[in-house]
């Protein structure tokens, strides 16, 4: 029998299959145009309500500050908009890695509005869960709504897309990339014409590239490396500001093939892209 005071929810991971820079805010965000799509493939969490409105978190990021734990800071806002007295215990397992460009922390912060607005039978609708969201980071509202999609602004202005659903290989090299530093190089390409949605998808993916490798290539010689050795061998790109490197596949079996090629330093895994992200499916069952 279901546990009504328990829930199990993947956070799955994002890639970016196409990344332009289009420009820079006065207040040093930089503009977007993106196409987000999911991986059945990501974190996993446990939500138990508590007896009160404590929130406690066990996981391997247990240590890292609560203002920088993003499920922390995503279950306690959602009880400051919500006006609960209600609390929960979070267990998070962590297989995505930390800054790897994979959309984890944002993913994960989803996954517990999302999670707890279920537990805590708040009601609250999918369009006031991203409102929130959003105060999180830019990349959180894409996981709340759980399609993919094309985003413009800093991130979060956001049309849904149907895009291919392909295998794909991706490689973590084995490093963590700051996107602060990245965004901060003065190098980064920052003028990137904007395009409409329309050509951006007629165009295909063999045409779709991220502004961010060239500069993530020279500050990282081990991304730089991966992305060689990846795209030596397959259509590859690098997704968000890194580290993760990603190729996309005909099969599984071609995508497993070539992870058996690894160099022993990284670390891969074989996903598939999907439209409609897994923590959507899981809530609907």
């Amino acid at each position: 029998m279901t546990d009504p005071s328990r829930l199990t929810l993947p956070a799955p991971a994002k890639l970016n299959r196409l990344l332009h820079i289009t420009g820079r805010r006065d207040d040093g965000y930089h503009l977007l145009q993106t196409l987000f799509q999911f991986l059945d493939h990501g974190d996993t969490l446990t939500f138990r309500e508590s007896s009160d409105e404590r929130l406690e978190l066990d996981s391997p990021l247990a240590e890292m500050a609560d203002d920088d734990n993003l499920v922390l800071r995503a279950a306690r806002r959602l009880q400051q908009r919500s006006g609960t007295s209600c609390g929960a215990r979070i267990r998070l397992h962590k297989t995505l890695p930390m800054g790897g460009g994979l959309g984890g922390g944002s993913s994960d912060a989803a996954t517990t509005l999302h999670g707890l607005n279920r537990l805590w039978r708040l009601g609250l609708r999918t369009p006031e869960l991203a409102e929130i969201g959003l105060e999180l980071g830019a990349d959180v509202p894409v996981f709340v709504h759980g399609h993919a999609a094309w985003a413009e602004g800093i991130g979060e202005q956001l049309t849904r897309v149907e895009l291919d659903t392909p295998w794909f290989l991706v490689i973590h090299p084995g490093v963590n990339v700051s996107t602060p530093t990245v965004f901060k190089d003065p190098e980064l390409t920052r003028d990137t014409p904007p395009i409409t949605i329309t050509r951006a998808l007629q165009g295909g993916a063999s045409g779709w590239r991220n502004d961010c490798e060239a500069t993530v290539r020279r500050l990282y010689p081990a991304v730089d490396a991966a992305l060689d050795w990846l795209g030596s061998r397959a259509p590859t790109m690098l997704t968000g500001t890194g580290a993760c490197v990603f190729a996309r596949l005909e099969s599984q079996a071609e995508a497993a093939s070539l992870a058996r090629e690894l160099p022993v330093a990284w670390q891969a895994f074989v996903a598939r892209g999907v439209n409609r992200s897994p923590l959507q499916d899981a809530l609907d069952r």
